[in-house]
């Protein structure tokens, strides 16, 4: 049963990756005090991770963001044991932490069909409770969605993540020579001749200043979270975002891409890393990747063209360097198949580590058997 209250959202354009929902148990039923019979359990509310469930059609179907779960039955002559409520199942979209009100985070559904106890029912009245029943658990959660994908594109405004999508993907975000063209995370797949597909996240362009929530930088930072891999895309002739701050060249941007990312959570460079170099039809592209290229094989000797707070205490260790066109697709086919490489790889080494572990629990298991 679901019912109706206040409800509250962050939102980038139609997209929601918040939403602050009222849940409550279900009451339970009456004791019988004469026959000492026992009322129903109050249902519970539960919250299900579905497939193509997003927070936009729940609120669209529920708008005002009230769960309820049924009452329990009541004991009588004919039933001494009520039933209990009916439980209220909230589908929502994997990826989601449970919050509570306080902001602490009190679950979390990776995977379509985990369950989640958002409220429990309240007990049925009986000789513990003189008969009368208790109320269900409420309070109020926020779902905080964090985009689960393979791959997450990184980059400083218009360094050609949108065409970058557009070109390997179905997807067809908003595309224009201007700053800020994703306002809201996109998501493409894409389709290999094989039908493997490869979930690609394009996400609104950092600046500088990201890890400290400027340009919206942690709405879009924690979506990054749960990529397995990222890909930087970098403008090969370098980026200003406005004439009032200091243009970069390519090599600072990547440094500064990777102090962003260390600042916000220094996690994220652990995982496995591409480096995609953007618009190669310009004019002395060739001159400005060859220095690119060189200052990637020693960082360390350039990093004093930074500012000292800018450095990053570790960079980068990218698995490919690509340097592709999204005007022109140049190397956009290879940068899929480095994509899809990476991808493997690291599944096989997951796997790969799998089988040890188990082998070793076997071994362990094999080793006290004998001893006993």
């Amino acid at each position: 049963m679901v019912r109706c209250g206040g409800a509250a959202l962050r939102r980038y354009g139609n997209f929601i990756d918040d939403l602050r929902l009222y849940v409550r148990g279900g009451t339970g039923g009456m004791g019988y005090p004469r026959l000492g019979g026992e009322g129903g359990r109050g249902g519970d509310v539960w919250f299900v991770a579905q497939e193509r469930s997003t927070l936009k059609s729940m609120k669209a179907r529920y708008p005002k963001k009230r769960f309820v779960a049924g009452t329990g039955a009541n004991s009588s002559l004919k039933a001494l044991k009520g039933e209990k409520g009916k439980d209220c199942e909230v589908h929502v979209p994997p990826g989601i932490s449970v919050l509570d009100d306080d902001g602490k985070k009190i679950g979390e559904l990776n995977g379509a069909g985990e369950r989640f106890l958002a409220a429990r029912g309240g007990l049925g009245g009986s000789l513990a409770t003189n008969f009368l029943p208790c109320k269900g658990q409420r309070r109020i959660v926020h779902l905080d969605l964090k985009l689960i994908a393979d791959v997450g594109l990184v980059g400083f405004p218009n360094a050609g993540k949108s065409s970058l999508l557009s070109k390997i993907s179905q997807a067809k975000p908003e595309i224009a020579n201007y700053a800020f063209t994703t306002i809201q995370p996109e998501l493409g797949k894409i389709m290999y001749e094989d039908f493997k597909q490869i979930l690609v996240a394009d996400l609104p362009g950092l600046i500088e200043g990201a890890h400290k929530n400027k340009g919206r930088g942690h709405k879009f930072l924690k979506h990054v979270e749960r990529t397995k891999h990222l890909l930087l895309v970098v403008d090969v002739a370098g980026f200003q975002l406005s004439n009032k701050t200091q243009f970069r060249t390519a090599f600072e941007t990547v440094l500064l891409l990777t102090k962003e990312l260390e600042l916000y959570n220094e996690e994220l460079l652990t995982k496995p890393a591409l480096l995609a170099i953007n618009k190669m039809d310009l004019p002395c592209a060739k001159d400005n990747l060859n220095e690119l290229m060189k200052q990637l094989q020693n960082p360390e000797d350039f990093l004093h063209l930074l500012e000292e707070e800018a450095i990053p205490e570790n960079t980068i260790d990218f698995r490919d360097i690509i340097p592709i066109s999204t005007y022109s697709g140049e190397g956009i086919e290879e940068l899929k198949a480095c994509v899809r490489r990476s991808l493997d790889e690291e599944a096989e080494q997951e796997n790969e580590e799998y089988r040890k572990k188990k082998l070793s629990l076997l071994h362990s298991s094999g080793e006290q058997m004998n001893k006993g």
